[in-house]
């Protein structure tokens, strides 16, 4: 049971907390589709397992599921992945670049000024641009602030990977605006 009384109890995770609060609804998941859904050259792939890896580093199991759910949903992989992301993705074949945007993400989880030049230098040798520089840190920041979030109030979660699948299918094609029930979209 979460801290504060739900409208809905039975919402998991952020998706209660935006049905209780949808002045806070809107632009939360209008950030979440900017980082994560608008385009970009990173993949929307790979912007999950960001989001998605400093989740698990700040233990926020909702979080960390639902958007690696998404991320299995992007790259079409096996349900698998959810739990390689937890092991740091040696079982997944990623890119240079992404491992060193995920070294600056891991930092950032940690405290903003623990991102060392080291760190940037390395993701510029493995090819990354400033303007993905900056979304990895802003996309580590923000939910560093969603897990605190859901986790801060108390928010029940499914235990079982599978129990997100469909989610994270549905917030693929659909973006962040999906998980947001249909009542507050009208309201927003």
């Amino acid at each position: 049971m979460a801290h504060i009384q739900l409208n809905n109890e039975h919402m998991p995770g952020i998706i209660g907390l935006l049905n209780y609060s949808p002045a806070t609804a809107a632009p939360l998941t209008g950030l979440a589709n900017a980082l994560l859904a608008a385009d970009s050259s990173l993949t929307k792939a790979e912007r999950e397992l960001i989001a998605a890896s400093v989740s698990w580093w700040n233990g926020c199991h909702f979080c960390h599921t639902s958007h690696a759910a998404v991320a299995v949903a992007h790259s079409h992989s096996a349900i698998s992945l959810i739990d390689d992301i937890k092991k740091g993705l040696p079982e997944t074949a990623i890119t240079g670049k992404l491992r060193a945007l995920l070294q600056i993400a891991h930092q950032v989880q940690k405290g903003g000024k623990h991102v060392t030049e080291a760190d940037i230098l390395a993701a510029r040798e493995e090819g990354a641009t400033d303007k993905e520089i900056h979304d990895t840190v802003l996309i580590a920041a923000a939910f560093c602030m969603y897990n605190r979030y859901v986790d801060g109030l108390g928010t029940w979660a499914p235990a079982a990977n599978e129990d997100y699948i469909e989610m994270g299918k549905m917030i693929a094609e659909s973006g962040y605006g999906a998980a947001v029930p249909q009542e507050l979209v009208a309201v927003s």
